[in-house]
């Protein structure tokens, strides 16, 4: 006995579950066939059954029988008049699902037998010929692809908003000057545009990770059956077209074990998780009273309960929490798959709630931080002031003594230290140093090189590809409307 610790106790008495479980003898599955004679116990009931997650997958399963039906039909394995009642039953099917009509029964396990249970209701026997050729093993394996691929079909949508709002702000803030960070030690000046531009490019190479899982899981395992194949001649071709797979699976095997494609969605997922957080951190510190270079307004931060001063950014703390429960779904699939032998075993019955919790996390982070983007007000007062504060024009002195006097890199990196140390010395800022002092160090510096520790000169001379300056943020803006939008400005 077990007492949880401000609640009623947990009873894990496994011999009064099984006088439990026993006390009646249950009636044999129907779904099994002749082969049992009596039921599950209760707990092996609960613990055997899917549908309270694997419901997701109805218009997926809907999809697949319908598809499964005409090529039964088209190969002369079912009879048209049968082919025409399952479809019509599947459709009644589908639209009470949809309408909230559909009972969801635990005792059919799945989603699969769900449907086809009802199936049998509407149309009598025509119902039992839909499993022909066909296993739950291949069909949830196909379901379940579909279902992945539209997910990553939305979350794509998602990521591609998100980067509209940030080329948006950052076309907008081109030339906003910001300090630039190594080690969260302000480093060089650079331009909030810029900065919010290495964000699209985080979230361009999640979008290409999502799109290459999305090519790779676009085969079809239907027509694997359990594991061998089916013994009737289907048309594997027909159904995968019908789905818009780009081909059957080749191996019957390993189509129905294979679980790659769930695992690849949720390793892609995990780092966009991990790209999220960074954001999301970034609104954390920025609009901490620290740096006060954001505000975020009551749309997406809370109060305190005692404090009547605060307004804290929960909603980006929470997108920050929320990547280790895309890391930890990946973690979990990948222990479930790592010592299972070919081809199916019930464990990978496991693979379906962290994924559909994945999807359902993502679309929920993304909404909110594509909201934080667009409603953030940024200072960018404070953001320039924070920017002149340190000492970044020691390396525009060193690289003005490399372009203008031919001095190796090394000598005038020591000659840029030199002068920030006698900045320290005398308690002002470099751009405070007189030309004799700027000598006495190193003689080839002229009037000319005091004009470079100016921090708009910082901010535009850095103007190669890839770069900070105003100029070329605006026309990455530009390039990266096409690249990721279709040219969209919105």
């Amino acid at each position: 006995m077990a007492a949880g610790r401000h609640g009623a106790a947990l009873n894990f008495d496994s011999d009064k579950i099984m006088a439990k479980d026993n006390a009646t003898k249950p009636e044999a599955s129907s779904i099994w066939g002749g082969r049992f004679g009596g039921g599950p116990a209760e707990a092996m009931q609960r613990i055997n059954a899917s549908i309270g997650f694997d419901n997701r997958l109805y218009g997926q399963d809907i999809a697949g029988s319908l598809a499964h039906a005409d090529m039964l039909v088209a190969t002369g394995i079912i009879s048209a008049e049968d082919g025409a009642a399952i479809a019509a039953g599947l459709k009644d099917i589908l639209a009470e699902i949809e309408a909230g009509k559909f009972q969801f029964k635990a005792e059919l396990e799945d989603i699969h037998m769900n449907i086809e249970a009802r199936l049998g209701e509407l149309i009598g026997d025509a119902a039992g010929r839909l499993h022909t050729a066909r296993s739950r093993n291949d069909q949830v394996a196909t379901d379940f692809r579909l279902w992945v691929r539209d997910a990553l079909d939305d979350l794509d949508a998602g990521l591609e908003a998100m980067q509209a709002a940030l080329i948006a702000r950052a076309e907008t803030h081109a030339a906003s000057i910001m300090p630039g960070f190594t080690h969260l030690q302000t480093a060089q000046p650079v331009t909030l545009g810029h900065h919010l531009l290495a964000y699209v490019e985080m979230f361009g190479r999640d979008r290409s990770r999502l799109a290459d899982c999305r090519a790779r899981m676009n085969e079809m395992p239907l027509g694997s059956g359990a594991l061998a194949g089916a013994s009737f001649a289907i048309d594997r071709d027909q159904t995968a077209q019908a789905l818009g797979f780009d081909r059957p699976t080749a191996n019957s095997l390993d189509a129905v074990s294979d679980r790659d494609f769930a695992l690849e969605y949720l390793a892609a997922a995990a780092i966009l998780g991990v790209h999220l957080s960074r954001l999301a951190e970034e609104f954390v510190l920025w609009s901490s009273e620290a740096f006060g270079f954001v505000a975020l307004s009551d749309a997406f931060t809370t109060g305190s309960s005692m404090l009547p001063q605060k307004r804290n950014p929960d909603g980006a703390e929470l997108v920050r929490a929320k990547s280790g429960r895309l890391i930890g779904a990946l973690n979990s699939l990948l222990i479930v798959m790592k010592g299972l032998p070919l081809a199916y075993s019930k464990d990978m019955q496991e693979d379906k709630e962290p994924v559909f919790e994945t999807a359902d996390t993502l679309a929920l982070c993304i909404a909110a931080m594509t909201g934080m983007i667009g409603d953030a007000n940024f200072d960018t007062g404070a953001m320039e002031r924070a920017a002149s504060l340190a000492e970044t024009g020691a390396v525009d002195i060193a690289d003005w003594l490399v372009r203008e006097q031919d001095m190796a890199f090394r000598s005038a990196h020591h000659v840029a230290g030199q002068l920030v140390r006698l900045a320290e010395e005398k308690g002002c800022g470099l751009a405070d140093l007189s030309l004799a002092d700027l000598q006495n160090i190193e003689p080839l510096l002229t009037a000319a090189a005091q004009k470079v520790l100016d921090i708009n000169y910082a901010v535009q001379v850095r103007s190669s590809f890839g770069g900070t300056a105003p100029g070329r943020v605006k026309a990455a803006c530009k390039e990266a409307r096409a690249r990721f939008l279709g040219g969209r400005s919105k």
